[in-house]
């Protein structure tokens, strides 16, 4: 069933405008419904029956929207920011009223970001009592020890009240200039993975965000797509 709204609140939620602007767009006979043009801005529309047109195009009713994005370095991970392009500037083209970022990637941080107007979800991501794993690459200028592996998925004391969360830790490449570890957390601190790995003496030099929960980051996007 659908949701039922007047005209100027739909145009405004599809994000067409603010109340002025779709007020005027209704004034000057650009919008219509069912192919009438629409002469009230509190008629009523029902998102699942009546069509509505905008400058002769069809407005479609989205209530959530959902996009993966591979954050390049150099963008921030917020809806605005007085000085650093926002993560919401990428999506080209894109109505971005009421999207947020899921949680935060560091500026220098690569990888997967979801975008959506999706509160609910983006809780249920979030929550430390959810689980929910998100997994990166770190390249690091020092390697672990086998034992500070160990302590490293046991929980690490990166001077925060507690201890981190257990994680998951394995070496995928080791050679003589870099050491590339995959890490699974379960939870979002501050510089977390950064942190983590400074408590044992090594650096992070570059990290990408490849996974939240199930969903892996598409392989074809390119930083920024």
């Amino acid at each position: 069933m659908g949701e039922k709204f007047r005209l100027d609140r739909f145009l405004g939620e599809c994000g067409q405008g603010t109340r002025s602007e779709i007020k005027g767009y209704i004034k000057k006979g650009r919008v219509t419904v069912n192919g009438v043009v629409a002469k009230d801005n509190g008629m009523k529309v029902d998102t699942d029956t009546d069509i509505v047109c905008f400058n002769g195009e069809e407005i479609v009713y989205e209530k959530f929207r959902y996009f993966m994005l591979n954050k390049p370095q150099g963008v921030v991970s917020a809806t605005r920011d007085g000085i650093s392009k926002t993560v919401l500037e990428l999506l080209s083209g894109e109505i971005t009223e009421g999207l947020f970022p899921v949680g935060r990637l560091d500026k220098d941080t690569e990888g997967f970001l979801l975008i959506t107007n999706d509160g609910q979800l983006g809780h249920e991501l979030l929550s430390p009592k959810k689980h929910v794993g998100k997994k990166y690459l770190a390249t690091v200028d020092a390697p672990l020890t086998e034992e500070e592996m160990r302590t490293f998925a046991e929980g690490v004391d990166i001077g925060d009240e507690k201890k981190t969360m257990p994680a998951e830790i394995r070496t995928v490449l080791e050679d003589w200039d870099d050491t590339v570890y995959e890490v699974i957390l379960r939870e979002g601190r501050y510089h977390q993975v950064k942190r983590m790995f400074e408590a044992f003496g090594s650096t992070v030099t570059y990290l990408k965000r490849v996974s939240m929960g199930d969903v892996e980051l598409d392989p074809e996007l390119q930083p920024g797509e």
